[in-house]
């Protein structure tokens, strides 16, 4: 049975495009289920798809010759990710993990040259989503090289609020499951580092964390705090 085409409606990588042509996309794609903490794919793993996430958020991980891991990005709802062939890569070169429980639209890769040469726009949607994502990695490593700790903890949440940010009564709600530890491993910091200054924002007034839960009450103090414009 074919995929509704309300199901990606609006959504950026399907922006220009008609009904017909959407149906057409949608013909050769399938949908699946992907509980909480399961792989979609693998770091290394051979590509043979590529990727939208209707519902959910994906967490980008990559694994070091060392062993250690580090969390590359988020991928939020109506992304395309996993797209290795518009790289012109054979494998995956991250695992992407279901943070929350999520579904999932995909495609093997043998539909990508046709899809590209029918539907330009949407080649070009995808083309421009992997610009974005370059253009953040070489902003990241800048960052990592140049900003202290505290500037790079303020920052990255700074990024999920805006990206995925919820507004709740108590101030904007990074909208699905987070520790501090896939902060530090966001950031190139330790638990003990990113447990200190979250703790120290709390009493501030700045933060709200929980269990897998952080709320920026005061989103204007975190930024100064980013941005190293905060009064000492």
């Amino acid at each position: 049975m074919s995929l509704d085409r309300s199901l990606v409606s609006g959504l950026p990588a399907f922006a220009g495009l008609s009904g017909d042509d959407v149906d057409a996309i949608l013909s050769t794609a399938r949908s699946s289920r992907f509980p909480k903490d399961s792989e979609v794919f693998s770091q290394d793993e051979e590509a043979r798809q590529f990727f939208l996430l209707l519902s959910g958020h994906i967490r980008v991980v990559k694994a070091t010759p060392e062993g250690e891991q580090v969390i590359a990005r988020y991928i939020n709802e109506g992304e395309l990710f996993g797209i290795a062939v518009a790289m012109g890569r054979t494998t995956y070169p991250a695992n992407a993990v279901a943070a929350v429980d999520c579904v999932v639209l995909s495609w093997p890769n043998g539909v990508w040259q046709d899809l590209q040469s029918r539907f330009p726009g949407f080649g070009a949607n995808a083309y421009q989503t992997i610009g974005a994502r370059l253009q953040d990695t070489q902003s990241r490593v800048v960052e990592m090289s140049t900003r202290q700790v505290e500037q790079r903890i303020a920052g990255a949440v700074m990024r999920l609020v805006q990206q995925s940010g919820r507004k709740t009564e108590e101030g904007v709600e990074i909208d699905f499951p987070i520790t501090r530890q896939d902060i530090a491993e966001m950031t190139g910091s330790t638990l003990h580092t990113v447990s200190r200054l979250m703790s120290a924002w709390e009493d501030e007034g700045i933060v709200k964390s929980g269990r897998q839960k952080v709320t920026v009450t005061n989103p204007h103090a975190l930024m100064l705090v980013a941005e190293n414009r905060r009064r000492k």
